[in-house]
């Protein structure tokens, strides 16, 4: 029990840069929020915006070709992988931003 009593006191009195402990665990869990509730939102955009490119490329308007897409995937996938990982790794508490993300994708 004085495990539990040590953090209690430590996120209720204690302070990281200045900023009070609580503000500092609740901030990933509220950007989570407003991720989460975006990524929700634009992915029912792209989903229809790719339905859209596949019919237009099957009516020969739009050159769409797998080779294309691979180089794409190649030349960015990693990029955007380097890029969510250093978010999940600089922000501070990162499970709680991955909770906010969860719980705002759900419920948005």
């Amino acid at each position: 029990m004085t495990v539990l009593d040590d953090i209690f006191n430590f996120i209720t009195s204690g302070s990281i840069s200045g900023l009070p402990t609580i503000v500092v665990m609740i901030l990933p869990f509220v950007i989570g929020l407003i991720v989460g509730y975006l990524v929700h939102k634009f992915l029912k955009i792209a989903i229809i915006a790719g339905i859209l490119l596949v019919i237009v490329a099957y009516f020969g308007f739009f050159g769409l070709s797998l080779n294309a897409l691979k180089n794409l995937a190649d030349t960015y996938g990693p990029v955007a992988i380097q890029y969510g990982t250093l978010l999940i790794g600089i922000l501070p508490l990162g499970l709680g931003f991955t909770v906010g993300l969860v719980i705002g994708f759900i419920f948005s």
